[in-house]
């Protein structure tokens, strides 16, 4: 095979981002399919979420080991094998004991495949002039609205979870393998690739209280938008708050490359902040159709570039090679998808679910002091 470009490499991780995309919102998608098929009420769908949390955290400190011993190529395509097998399974589960150990394979592999993902992403960059790691995201948020589209075409046409499930694996399964061979290689970085114990790092722990606090808006989102708005906006196709607030995501993230040479990555994350706390103020408030859609479409503008910049931020630790810097990142990150699904799921069988939305409120204004104590620290460090 004659030498692969990195236009080349560039698609073909663009492939791997968007078809974690589309599964990953397939599964978000049909998350009140499972609800009804198994009876559960909200605190026990919280309790079953949280197998996705636990079990991504453990997937963590294997992922950063993997990425920094081999190259990354690799357990990005193992793992994206079993994710799909996963996906299967969990379409024709019949109890809630084997729901549990799908969900658990499922979010272990999905954890590897987007460490190995965002640490090529970063090593990537390194090869263009312009920058390209918000693409990236932009892609896997593309990949979500192509999934939900999809799964509201089959919740339309009344299409079982099986076959809908069975459908995404099997078009990612023959996909990943094409990408595959023109994937990027010999990633694995030569220095930072041992985690030190001790006192955390102010660079990496600032950077991570944001991806937490994120998680918990986003990762809520992603598992509560449609409970919301089949039980609160009383809408029968429950898909339709996921999809625009996955559209204007995905919008979003396509601008973020310029935003970030246009206004700067501190002020996006204040803008982000008042864009999620004022969206869901709007559900709250006027919980019918389009009020509601208004509100998700801003909480999917202002989720959008948290996630992006604070991995190409971390990308940039003097400590830490690509891989382990982003690993340690996302350990806050599964925190707060610990946290906040199943914390919104408690709040909600306790007080109502628009009551447990205000803590997606809580946790975006959280960007703006933290944030601001990151690049204070920042321009410390810098002037040496």
């Amino acid at each position: 095979m004659s030498r692969i470009t990195k236009n080349q490499e560039r698609i073909a991780l663009s492939a791997f981002f968007f078809l974690s995309g589309i599964c990953f919102s397939t599964w978000a998608s049909r998350i009140p399919t499972i609800k009804e098929l198994f009876n559960l009420n909200e605190a026990q769908l919280g309790t079953i979420l949280l197998a996705m949390p636990v079990c991504s955290l453990i997937g963590l400190p294997v992922s950063g080991w993997l990425v920094s011993k081999f190259e990354s190529r690799k357990p990005l395509l193992a793992s994206f094998v079993l994710f799909a097998f996963s996906l299967i399974y969990i379409g024709f589960v019949k109890t809630t004991f084997s729901l549990v150990i799908g969900i658990s394979v499922f979010a272990f592999c999905l954890r590897i495949l987007n460490i190995a993902m965002n640490a090529q992403s970063i090593v990537l960059q390194q090869k263009f002039k312009q920058k390209i790691v918000g693409s990236f995201h932009g892609i896997w948020s593309l990949g979500g609205v192509i999934g939900v589209l999809f799964s509201t075409l089959m919740v339309r046409l009344n299409v079982t979870m099986q076959y809908h499930l069975l459908i995404i694996a099997t078009i990612t399964l023959i996909t990943i393998f094409i990408a595959y061979r023109y994937s990027l290689q010999n990633d694995k970085a030569p220095t930072g690739n041992k985690l030190i114990l001790g006192k955390p790092d102010p660079f990496i722990l600032y950077l991570g209280l944001l991806v937490f606090f994120a998680a918990i808006c986003e990762g809520g989102m992603y598992d509560w938008s449609g409970v919301y708005f089949n039980e609160v906006v009383n809408v029968e196709i429950f898909t339709y708050g996921y999809l625009i607030f996955m559209v204007c995501m995905t919008i979003a993230r396509f601008s973020i490359d310029y935003l970030i040479d246009a206004i700067g990555m501190q002020k996006m994350y204040i803008i982000s902040a008042l864009f999620i706390a004022t969206g869901i103020l709007i559900a709250i408030i006027f919980p019918h159709f389009w009020t509601a859609l208004l509100g998700f479409c801003l909480v999917g503008i202002g989720t959008s570039p948290i996630f992006p910049i604070t991995y190409i931020l971390a990308g940039k630790s003097t400590k830490y090679s690509p891989g382990i810097a982003i690993s340690i990142v996302g350990t806050y990150a599964i925190a707060g998808m610990f946290i906040g699904p199943p914390l919104i799921g408690y709040l909600a069988h306790a007080f109502g679910l628009k009551n447990a939305f205000i803590t997606f409120i809580i946790g975006g204004l959280m960007f703006i002091p933290i944030s601001q104590l990151f690049f204070k620290m920042l321009k410390k460090v810098e002037k040496g």
